[in-house]
Order: structure tokens, then sequence, then C-alpha cells
């Protein structure tokens, strides 16, 4: 089950906009109305997070050898596959 994020859409301007998480399986429609209010909503795309690979890929973006193309501040030393994700 995936957690998604709905947003009510305003119907005048000044409406208070309600957002609110819902869980679904990724084969059910998308919500149209608040199951609270009724109101139309729509789905809100959120950030993720990416997967750094091992191997050719990783080596390719300069995470080889657990120093990452782009440190953080102070210099970033790691030993994880995901190095690159600071």
């Amino acid at each position: 089950m995936a957690t998604y994020v709905y947003e009510t859409v305003p119907q005048k301007p000044g409406d208070a906009v309600r957002r609110f998480e819902v869980k679904q399986s990724m084969r059910d429609d998308p919500l149209t109305n608040d199951p609270e209010t009724g109101l139309p909503v729509k789905r809100v795309i959120m950030g993720g997070y990416g997967i750094m690979s091992k191997g050719a890929a990783a080596q390719a973006q300069g995470c080889g050898g657990g120093e990452c193309a782009m440190p953080a501040p102070g210099g970033h030393q790691c030993s994880s596959p995901f190095c690159c994700q600071n």
C-alpha cells in the first residue's frame, strides 16, 4: 500500500486548502472528493528518493571508492552504496 497526498481544490478565492494523506493500493483510482468534506481534491506529487547503484553507473557519477562527486561542506566520506545521497 502506498501513501498518497491529496489537497482540496478551492471553490472560490480565499477558501482554505486542506491537505491529507490516504493509504491506497497503486491499482486504486485517485480520489476525486475529500472523504471528510466531499470537496473536490487533486493528488499532490511529492518528491521521492533516487536509488544509486553500485558498479559502473555509480562509478561514472563519481561515487566509486566511497567519496562523493559533490561532497558536503567539510568533505563527506562514506562507504555506503548510497554515497551520493547527501
